[in-house]
């Protein structure tokens, strides 16, 4: 097997921990945290940042004021990628305290008033993600043979940057452009000139059943009506990216759980309860309109089961990995011993942050978080069991995940699986000890946020360590400016989620149509159910047998089509829509016979236009809910008086279709222009 050789050798003097490296990080991640707090709330998914970040920063390390050479690039790059891992546990599982109801009481009212809970959560998690796999990253980044794709592309993208021969952040920076655009012209905050879906009902013809029993005696007729709430894809760039970098066959099954939920069973459910409208009326003196009646069945009914789905495909995923993660582990500890007593024959590419302040930090940590276990649960034996819980779990399930990125990248790494598995473990010892009710839930839902985000975390770290050790970047400084990034990033990024909590509250806020947060609503239906004794385990466990139904049949992911249940059809249209153009894409480049470093060209483009498209919307529409909760209604009020432009009432559905063309055109026909030409 032939030496391993980093892009920069061990020798090198090349500057690399700079003042202007480590800002220019920690600025990206916050850019990028905030746009996946948008993205991983309204669609349930977050986007790598590690790619981009690459690209960006060596267009930035170009201009003549700053420039750097590969290692301060890499170090920036590590910076920039905490912002997406950070946030990705947080939307998973913060406004989950949020959505809690235990009969009729819930943990906050709001997220306003929760800064500093938020924050210790962010800072915990995120700090023990980075100790966790500072112990792992020897086995699993040097010595294990893990493909680690995404690391493997990003030092690539580097390694091209550095010969002058990447047009990358043309591509980025073009379609974060246009994205931004485009939100611009969809959202009602900003100068709105086309709907970003447009929404119907199609009516059943009314049909009279005849019952009749055992003996085909008649006992009497029922009349039925009902019908199909649909909506169109969301004309929204980031949607199309996510659906365009998973590719055809994941967006179509994430799209398939959306036709089983709004096609299948909310018909269904309305067909089959013809009195419903009456009932859910009676409040208003009349009866309800079949949008509503649709939207209620769809989050009351059918989420429920969505998460019993969700619940069977997460222990699936992780039982089929078992293998995997026993042995990752057993190398992990006898790769770590054996790297303690070769110490001293080691080059800087070797060096971590030495084990001792490791072990200290991680036992400073469990300080502030047995207290703020102990401030939800308000029982010190609960908060000590719960801290003890979050720390095994913690360090066991980081490794998971560090193994699974490996494999698949973070892109892929199912970070909810792991929560899930840390939140029934943490719900089963609350119980256990009587700790019930909202305190109960409080501590359930405490640990799994911070496991989640360590989870988060540790991936991120591990692959940005991997493309280090690519590069010949030094490990301990990759270490500590994560750490600082972590630092930076979690007194931070509540802000985000918050402004888009608030100006979402017209359509429900975080769990709400336009923000779903689908994570977080499984982490509190489950700890609301198992600690607080309010579930509808009826609808939970008929998803849970359409879990193993869909195992039984050997359907691909479940998880994935749970989640597709869990989300509303538009936005589960736009994902398939961009997997569809990723199919198109991919058939005109095998027309054009496109190998070896063409077809990687190509692949590179279309992936950086889609993650410019998914960068340009979301930070475009934090913008448009911070201006709006500054009192700017929209920009089309602020230079014509109006709420909304005549025509847009009109025309606005019709003219979407100009975005959806410009879209495909960036993603299908952009990425094989120099080919095609």
């Amino acid at each position: 097997m032939p030496e391993f050789k980093p892009y920069v050798p061990h020798d090198s003097t090349e500057p690399e921990f700079t003042f202007k490296a480590v800002s220019a990080g920690i600025l990206m991640a916050a850019v990028f945290g905030a746009a996946n707090a948008y993205l991983g709330m309204k669609a349930g998914q977050t986007v790598a940042a590690t790619i981009p970040a690459a690209v960006i920063a060596i267009a930035l390390f170009r201009l003549p004021f700053f420039r750097g050479g590969v290692l301060e690039q890499n170090l920036t790059r590590t910076a920039a990628s905490v912002g997406e891992a950070l946030v990705a546990g947080a939307i998973f599982t913060i406004p989950a305290f949020m959505m809690v109801n235990v009969s009729g009481q819930r943990l906050w009212t709001g997220l306003r008033g929760h800064y500093w809970e938020s924050t210790v959560v962010l800072l915990a998690g995120g700090l023990l993600g980075i100790f966790f796999i500072i112990i792992l990253r020897r086995p699993l980044c040097v010595e294990s043979d893990l493909p680690f794709p995404e690391s493997v592309a990003s030092a690539e993208v580097v390694k091209a940057g550095q010969a002058g021969a990447t047009d990358a952040p043309k591509y980025v920076f073009g379609a974060l452009g246009l994205g931004a655009l485009l939100q611009i012209f969809k959202d009602e905050k900003g100068l709105q000139l086309f709907y970003d879906t447009v929404s119907g009902f199609i009516h059943f013809p009314r049909s009279v059943i005849g019952y009749f029993g055992f003996q085909k005696e008649p006992i009497g007729d029922v009349a039925y009506t009902g019908g199909i709430a649909y909506s169109t894809p969301s004309a929204s760039p980031a949607l199309i990216g996510i659906g365009y970098i998973i590719g055809p066959r994941l967006a179509l099954l994430n799209f398939s759980g959306g036709v089983l939920a709004w096609i299948i069973l909310i018909p269904l459910v309305l067909f089959i309860d013809p009195d419903l409208p009456r009932r859910l009326g009676a409040t208003t003196g009349g009866t309800a309109p079949w949008d509503l009646l649709s939207y209620t069945v769809w989050y009351n009914v059918v989420r429920p089961i969505a998460v019993g789905a969700m619940l069977v495909g997460a222990v699936h995923t992780l039982y089929g990995m078992r293998g995997p993660i026993v042995r990752s582990l057993k190398g992990a500890f006898e790769s770590t011993v054996a790297a303690t007593h070769a110490a001293g024959l080691r080059t800087r590419l070797d060096i971590d942050i030495p084990i001792k302040w490791i072990i200290l930090s991680t036992a400073g940590l469990l300080v502030p978080i047995t207290l703020i276990y102990q401030h939800f649960a308000q029982s010190w034996k609960a908060a000590i069991l719960a801290a003890l819980v979050m720390a095994l779990s913690g360090f066991l399930l980081g490794a998971v995940g560090g193994y699974l990125v490996g494999l698949m990248g973070t892109s892929n790494q199912p970070v909810s699986g792991l929560i899930l598995s840390a939140l029934v473990l943490a719900a089963l010892v609350m119980v256990g000890v009587g700790a019930k009710g909202l305190g109960g839930v409080g501590a359930v839902i405490g640990v799994a946020s911070v496991v989640g985000v360590a989870c988060s975390v540790s991936g991120a770290l591990l692959q940005d360590l991997k493309a280090g050790h690519l590069l010949g970047g030094t490990p301990w400084k990759m270490e500590v400016v994560e750490i600082l990034s972590v630092i930076v990033l979690s007194f931070f990024l509540f802000f985000p989620i918050v402004t888009l909590h608030e100006a979402n509250l017209a359509a429900g806020g975080i769990g709400g149509r336009l923000l779903p947060a689908p994570q977080a609503g499984l982490v509190a239906t489950l700890s609301q159910g198992i600690v607080g004794g309010q579930m509808a385990w009826g609808l939970v466990l008929m998803g849970a047998v359409l879990g193993i139904f869909l195992i039984m049949i050997q359907a691909p992911s479940p998880m994935l089509i749970a989640v597709g249940m869990y989300l509303p059809l538009e936005t589960t249209g736009a994902i398939c829509v961009g997997g569809v153009m990723k199919w198109l894409a991919d058939r005109w480049a095998d027309h054009h016979k496109l190998a070896g470093d063409e077809k990687a060209k190509f692949e590179e483009r279309g992936t950086l236009v889609a993650s410019g498209f998914i960068a340009g919307e979301a930070i475009t529409g934090i913008l448009l809910a911070t201006l709006f909760l500054a009192g700017i209604k929209s920009i089309t009020h602020v230079f014509t008086g109006q709420d909304v432009f005549p025509f847009v009432e009109r025309w606005g559905g019709w003219t979407s279709l100009l975005a959806f063309a410009a879209i495909a055109y960036c993603l299908v026909w952009l990425p094989l222009r120099k080919r095609a030409s």
